[in-house]
């Protein structure tokens, strides 16, 4: 088994990758921009940058030597001006598609410093003559050109005596090393353990899992064993009485729980037993009292599609011919029930049950926002709300790993339940 399992470790190596490179183009490609999901998007452009330059998002994505920066935003100046419409020493044409500078004016387009030791490149369409950065332009006709300067030498457009017209502006920040990326960055950051920093709660993200997985551990898991066994024995008891009216009345009992909406069981519990009774606290985690409820609300909104599935389970193993013989034998129906039946059914409860246990460590997102307890439910709830892209990419990763190392457990479990599968 050991060899299996170093086996399947090692295959296990390209699906973390994958999940890493995949959580990586969620929220790097496909998620837009993450400093204006998490800052929102009128705060500075300087501020945005920062926000960047902390997360490596101003680097080229996968491998480049150019990448874009906040200072300057391209935009397309055969559609309007743009920014260049606040300065008056400049005048936009729509016959042109460009902007013209006034003779001898002065104009700065960055909208803040550039940091000094950084290099950059200006690339310019344009006619007439002036200096960028320091740099001679001349031109009678159109022209492209590129102006490499460093961020110390930053410097915006002083027309010449005939002005100068620009059709095309773009700034570009020069990277020394085509693999210093977003993704590389990324993979370091990981390799850390760094999980990122919280822009809502002002704390870095591998404090706030720490801090909340066991809040959420203490509720998810007695939820889950007690889900567990009590949904196993009552599926073993519609088995035993099939066909009865306790069969029937616990199969009216599971389709009746699966319909009512999960917060009503929260609503109902908190507003009865919690507020009207005051049989338990209706917010907090000062005590293990305050988890009684949430507990009991998470087992019960369950046990409906549990011991449907389960006594699915339990009644396809009723009818094969190892428990006919059994009878056959003379063995007590008891018997056959708890130690055949189950023992043959556990290959299908350990596929349900063991996939449940990431979920132990994501928590309950409505039970433990509605009740006040402070784990990774109740943090991803506030990330979402809040856009705190770090917290949700930390969660979903982790979350994704896991169900990764949940499978590897699976099959384990298969083949100590079931001498039939060889591990090989």
């Amino acid at each position: 088994m050991l060899k299996y399992i170093l086996k399947r470790v090692v295959q296990m190596v390209p699906t973390v990758i994958g999940v890493v490179l995949l959580t990586f183009i969620l929220f790097n490609v496909v998620g837009g921009d993450l400093a204006a999901i998490a800052l929102g998007k009128k705060v500075s452009l300087q501020s945005l940058e920062t926000f960047d330059e902390e997360r490596g998002l101003n680097k080229p994505l996968f491998f480049g030597t150019r990448s874009t920066t906040r200072a300057y935003e391209d935009q397309d100046l055969s559609e309007n001006a743009g920014r260049w419409s606040g300065w008056s020493n400049a005048v936009y044409s729509s016959e042109t598609a460009s902007v013209a500078i006034k003779p001898n004016a002065t104009i700065d387009p960055l909208a803040f410093s550039l940091d000094p030791q950084d290099e950059f490149e200006w690339k310019i369409a344009y006619r007439g003559s002036g200096t960028l950065a320091g740099r001679e332009l001349a031109s009678e006709g159109w022209k492209t050109e590129t102006v490499r300067f460093r961020g110390a030498e930053a410097g915006g457009f002083v027309a010449g005596p005939d002005g100068i017209e620009i059709k095309k502006l773009k700034l570009r920040k020069v990277v020394k090393n085509p693999f210093d990326s977003q993704l590389w960055f990324y993979v370091k950051q990981l390799a850390r353990g760094d999980m990122g920093y919280s822009e809502g709660l002002k704390q870095p993200v591998s404090k706030l899992l720490k801090d909340g997985v066991l809040p959420s551990l203490s509720l998810t898991i007695p939820i889950f064993f007690i889900g567990v066994v009590v949904s196993v024995s009552l599926s073993l008891i519609c088995a035993f009485f099939r066909d009865t009216f306790i069969d029937r009345f616990l199969v009216m009992v599971s389709v009746a729980l699966m319909s009512i909406n999960y917060l009503v069981y929260i609503v109902a519990g908190q507003y009865f037993l919690a507020y009207r009774q005051g049989l338990f606290p209706v917010w907090g985690y000062e005590s293990a009292r305050y988890l009684i409820l949430p507990v009991i609300i998470g087992v019960v909104s369950g046990l409906g599609a549990n011991i449907r599935f389960y006594r699915t389970v339990m009644l396809d193993e009723m009818y094969k011919d190892y428990v006919r013989t059994a009878f056959a034998k003379g063995v007590a129906k008891p018997r056959v029930l708890f130690v055949h039946v189950l023992k043959n059914a556990m290959i299908p409860i350990i596929t349900n049950v063991v996939m449940l246990i990431p979920f132990l460590y994501t928590g309950s997102l409505l039970l433990e926002s509605f009740f006040g307890i402070p784990g990774l439910g109740y943090l991803s709830i506030n990330a979402l709300l809040s856009s705190d892209v770090d917290v949700i990419r930390a969660i979903v990763l982790i979350g994704a790993i896991l169900f990764v190392i949940c499978n590897l457990l699976t099959d384990i479990c298969y083949a100590l339940v079931d001498p039939r599968v060889k591990l090989k």
